[in-house]
């Protein structure tokens, strides 16, 4: 049976939104690469980006657009550090969940009123500057990039936030229909080929019934054509080499490729040793290709460098939970029920991931005859938020104790 379309479509765009992660985001290493806007502070800014800096970032994409008030690029800017800052603090930019589908369902946090205004408003802005140039010129590429770039930033949002299927497949066509234009008319401007590539992956990778919802709208696909536009951005020096990068990692994944991605990970992890997510996605890249002794080794480093502040003020703790449910996977449950406490010992531990640990941990006391530990985790599930998945699945298991099938 085919998938109900508005469901059909959620998996479409869903699948996209990795491509927009980072659109608008260059490559901070690279002294070559021409910012735009030319402002020193770029450099500094995405470095912070890339970091998980969000903060800094944000404050630094400020001061550069309000030297460049007229310039699309440093609005876009300024929108993607906004935009991911508050992805982040939801928890939905975990690499992990973009390996399959499930995340299209999966609850976060809701996200800030004033936040989603302050997007909107800078959409707004991004598009009438935008707008105003290509009115003057239809051809104008680095207009037709830029807003590609802004729709792209906009799909991910209406998608990721406001839960608008049809309204971000819109945005997502939108921005691949400027990239392409984008190539027509300067095939040298290779950070086009991020969003262009992954549209061809995505929808030739799709399942049949899918690509009709896609083929409605007009989208065609070719996976072999998708992966090599990601690898010819990801190997150029242009504004998405980076982002391609990432990008790239996540299909590979989604191929059971680990060997490729594996490189392509490690190299970034050296390049922003701040950015919890990739050294995270190491982690999960070597879990799914059957390496866990290894996989189990990268978390505990990362668990332990947190300790050692490391991290500041990023959710360091999920290596924890990912370690637990590696360990829970082995059928140690001593060890998986340690790991899943250790993720409350964290500072401002993230409270998704909490719960989830100690759902786990409850799940494990049960499966070790420990009835008193594991409803005593089950309450704290229910203590932290009573309206959640994992709140429901500890009333159960107070009725009745975990048992594996």
């Amino acid at each position: 049976m085919l998938f109900p379309l508005p469901r059909r479509v959620a998996v479409l765009v869903s699948l996209l939104l990795a491509a927009y992660a980072m659109a608008a985001a260059p490559d901070s290493n690279s002294e070559s690469l021409a910012f735009r806007p030319h402002d020193p502070l770029n450099l500094t800014a995405f470095s912070h980006f890339y970091n998980l800096d969000y903060d800094r970032a944000v404050q630094e994409f400020e001061q550069v657009l309000g030297r460049h008030p007229d310039d699309p690029f440093a609005v876009n800017h300024l929108l993607t550090a906004t935009l991911f800052r508050e992805l982040y603090r939801m928890g939905v930019l975990n690499t992990g969940e973009y390996a399959n589908d499930t995340f299209i369902s999966a609850p976060h946090r809701p996200a800030d009123p004033k936040v989603k205004q302050q997007i909107n408003d800078l959409v707004n802005q991004a598009l009438r500057l935008e707008e105003k140039r290509l009115a003057a010129n239809p051809n104008d590429v680095e207009a037709l990039y830029a807003r590609g770039v802004t729709r792209a930033q906009f799909a991910t949002y209406i998608a990721l936030i406001q839960r608008a299927w049809f309204s971000a497949l819109r945005n997502a066509v939108g921005a691949r229909r400027d990239h392409e234009r984008v190539l027509e008319l300067s095939p040298s401007t290779v950070e086009a080929k991020l969003i262009v590539g992954a549209h061809n992956y995505v929808v030739g990778n799709l399942p049949w019934g899918v690509k009709a919802a896609a083929s409605m709208v007009g989208l065609g696909g070719n996976k072999d054509k998708g992966l090599q536009y990601l690898k010819e951005c990801a190997e150029g020096n242009g504004e998405t080499s980076i982002d391609a990068q990432i990008l790239l990692a996540v299909f590979l994944r989604r191929e059971h490729r680990y060997d490729e991605a594996l490189p392509i990970v490690r190299e970034l992890v050296l390049r922003f040793p701040q950015d919890v997510l990739l050294a995270l996605e190491e982690g999960h890249l070597l879990r799914a290709a059957g390496r866990n002794q290894e996989a189990a080794e990268v978390y505990r480093r990362i668990w332990q460098a947190g300790r050692e502040g490391h991290y500041p003020g990023l959710h360091y703790e999920i290596a924890d939970l990912s370690l637990g449910d590696l360990l829970r996977s082995e059928k140690d449950y001593s060890g998986a029920a340690a790991a899943y406490e250790q993720v409350g010992q964290a500072p401002q531990a993230d409270s998704e991931a909490l719960q989830k640990a100690n759902l786990g941990a409850g799940e494990m006391y049960d499966l070790l005859q420990k009835r008193d530990l594991a409803l005593a985790k089950y309450q704290a599930v229910l203590a932290a938020d009573a309206s959640t998945a994992p709140a429901e699945t500890a009333r159960k298991r107070m009725k009745e104790a975990y048992r594996e099938n």
